[in-house]
């Protein structure tokens, strides 16, 4: 797990640092999330909230965790998405400006 954990940062830092000066794409269809402006990169965020309930249900039918579990589980992943979302958005509309 740890191994996988420092392979995912290290794969974080990489593309950050290479798409750190490069034009961030406003329109159309982009897969890397470095290459998205920060209006997109907001959307993004938005589109992944029913995915995070999709897994949060999956994560706690498989591994049968009780109610304050899933709480604390959801409470954490949509906490996360929240803070990225208004990140995202103050970068916006700093950037708008």
């Amino acid at each position: 797990m740890i191994p996988s954990l420092i392979g995912g940062l290290i794969a974080t830092v990489i593309l950050a640092l290479v798409y750190k000066n490069k034009e961030k794409k406003d329109k159309g269809v982009v897969f890397s999330y470095y290459k998205l402006s920060y209006r997109r990169k907001m959307i993004r965020t938005l589109w992944s909230i029913p995915i995070l309930v999709i897994l949060i249900i999956g994560i706690s039918y498989l591994a049968e965790l009780d109610l304050t579990q899933i709480i604390i589980l959801a409470v954490f992943f949509l906490a996360l998405d929240g803070i990225q979302f208004l990140y995202n958005y103050w970068k916006w509309k700093k950037l708008e400006q």
